[in-house]
């Protein structure tokens, strides 16, 4: 929820995975959020930004977060190139 000057009140604001786009409730100790750093095509350096994927417990139990990841930073690659 927000207040008439646009900034967020609530106590809890859920996430959600990346993946599978299910709630990350608060009880989901399994679930983690990991920022994948930018590097720059020509030189390989880090580019000062980072992307954020949240992958739930569920993922991470099924055995499937690395493929998970892969593919959303592979999804998120694309669509760079394309913009």
């Amino acid at each position: 929820m927000q207040n008439v000057d646009g900034t967020n009140v609530d106590l809890y604001i859920p996430r959600k995975c990346s993946w599978t786009n299910r709630l990350i409730t608060a009880k989901d100790h399994a679930a983690v959020q990991i920022n994948v750093g930018d590097v720059d095509a020509a030189t390989g350096r880090y580019a000062g930004t980072f992307r954020t994927f949240a992958l739930c417990g569920y993922v991470r139990q099924k055995g499937e977060a690395d493929q998970a990841l892969n593919t959303l930073i592979a999804r998120a690659d694309a669509a760079a190139v394309e913009a």
